[in-house]
């Protein structure tokens, strides 16, 4: 298990756009698994919707990014560089995510070749689907130092 401080040697982010909490399970350059406990203290809800708490779908595929990031960084010829979004399909919203629940973000890796590679991520609340999507990525370019 990864905690904060294990995630922030792997991944750039910091608050407040550091969006998963720990990652629970992982297999570098295949797979990763992970939390985002959503709190009513978030930036976002000041504005997404201050009636009604909903944290944006863009955040949630924000947060599968970074979950995917770390699996793709934490591979030895992949460290100290950066993973870039490349784009995003088949992105597909089921439910709200609002303060206490306690977002599940799971990335597998389904495709690489070269610096780019694609990733399929499912987040889900208690067993029930949020968001799901694809992901494409781009590693930096760059030796290892």
């Amino acid at each position: 298990m990864l905690n904060i401080e294990d995630i922030k040697k792997i991944i750039p982010h910091r608050y407040p756009f550091l969006l998963i909490d720990c990652i629970t399970e992982m297999v570098p350059g295949e797979r990763a698994a992970g939390y985002k406990n959503v709190t009513a203290n978030e930036y976002y809800f000041q504005g997404h919707f201050p009636q009604e708490m909903i944290m944006p779908g863009v955040l949630i595929l924000e947060s599968l990014a970074q979950v995917g990031a770390v699996a793709i960084l934490s591979q030895r010829e992949n460290q100290g560089k950066l993973a870039y979004f490349g784009g995003i399909s088949k992105a597909v919203f089921k439910r709200k995510v609002v303060p206490g629940d306690c977002l599940k973000l799971e990335v597998e890796i389904i495709k690489r070749k070269g610096f780019f590679g694609l990733g399929k991520g499912i987040a889900t609340v208690n067993g029930k689907v949020a968001a799901k999507a694809e992901l494409l990525f781009a590693l930096e370019q760059k030796e290892l130092e």
